[in-house]
């Protein structure tokens, strides 16, 4: 049993036409911490986090976790996804498992987040049919906006929390009703 229920953790490697999502690896340190320090990445997240104490934070294989997947391009990893019940950070989302995705700037506009996060989605879908997913951002984050929309998530609500309006969707594998 894990975060996500009685979901089987780690799941074999899943296969996109272009990508793997895969569990994090001791290899994928060094552009995790380029993730988490970078300003574009950091706009919409609080701003970039201070490289020295993610370096010193950071263990040798970057936070294994159920429902976390390293998104890999040829080899090296480009971005993260996160599948997981939420603990209370937003009260919108609290109880409701959430898709949470990073990507590096330099892998933007290429539709790898699209396909990325979609074939999550059909996993979690295939693990546990019929449960939504939700999905917050701020709605001046554009990208993320339209991936939301891209993906099929429908808007719930808005509101306001970090100082900016949140934008806040639910996703699920089951067409609605009616």
């Amino acid at each position: 049993m894990t975060e996500l229920g009685p979901v089987a953790w780690p799941p074999a490697p899943i296969r996109t036409e272009r990508l793997v999502l895969r569990e994090p690896e001791a290899r994928d340190r060094t552009a995790v911490i380029e993730l988490l320090v970078s300003p574009e990445v950091g706009t919409y997240l609080g701003g970039p986090q201070p490289r020295d104490e993610i370096e010193r934070k950071m263990p040798e294989v970057p936070g294994r976790r159920p429902g976390r997947f390293v998104v890999e391009l040829d080899g090296a990893m480009i971005g993260q996804i996160t599948l997981t019940r939420d603990t209370g950070h937003l009260q919108q989302a609290a109880g409701r498992v959430e898709l949470g995705y990073l990507f590096l700037p330099q892998v933007w506009g290429h539709g790898y987040g699209a396909e990325a996060c979609a074939a999550a989605l059909d996993w979690f879908a295939g693990e546990l049919p019929g449960e939504p997913v939700v999905l917050a951002t701020q709605t001046a984050n554009d990208r993320s906006m339209r991936l939301a929309a891209k993906l099929g998530f429908i808007e719930a609500e808005r509101f306001e929390a970090y100082g900016a309006e949140q934008w806040f969707g639910i996703w699920s594998s089951v067409p609605p009703s009616g």
